[in-house]
């Protein structure tokens, strides 16, 4: 998540609500915004052997948790080349890419996800930031409310395929 400024970064003095609701200084002299912008993230939605996706569960996160690989976009990186990074961090296997699904938003981190589809080969190495993997037919893939989670939908839905959706309660 991004700081939220108290005091102007140019000038020190306070920062409050101004043009738009954004977090602004006070000063008249001064004209600086604190915009907070999103933050763009990729995700995979990795199809690996025959009609199957790979669902990561972070180390963070509760125990029934699972969801898409994802990862933030580096300075000067095209998102095709940050997916296929983040597929290799994460999970071992080398991935190339078939279609981009779309683009989302996941309000709660303000973030836009650029969502793709990749094939993978390989063995799955985790890397420390998740600590299991679920490998599951497409057919018995449960989505849930949420950027990926739509991400994930779409996909399977443009195939065919009927998609339950979780409640997150």
């Amino acid at each position: 998540m991004n700081q939220v400024f108290t005091n102007c970064p140019f000038c020190s003095n306070k920062m409050d609500a101004g043009l738009q609701n954004y977090n602004s200084c006070t000063n008249t002299t001064c004209d600086y915004v604190q915009y907070e912008n999103p933050t763009p993230v990729v995700a995979a939605v990795i199809e690996y052997g025959e009609k199957q996706v790979v669902l990561g569960h972070n180390r963070s996160w509760p125990p029934k948790w699972y969801g898409l690989i994802t990862g933030f976009l580096e300075k000067f990186e095209h998102p095709d080349e940050c997916i296929i990074r983040e597929v290799k961090e994460e999970t071992g296997l080398d991935a190339t890419i078939q279609s981009f699904i779309g683009h989302y938003t996941f309000k709660r981190m303000n973030q836009v996800i650029l969502a793709y589809h990749v094939k993978a080969t390989g063995d799955i190495v985790l890397d420390d930031e998740l600590d299991d993997v679920k490998i599951v037919p497409f057919d018995k893939v449960k989505t849930w409310p949420g950027g990926t989670g739509q991400a994930l939908k779409d996909f399977l839905e443009n195939l065919g395929y009927s998609v339950e959706e979780l409640s997150m309660s």
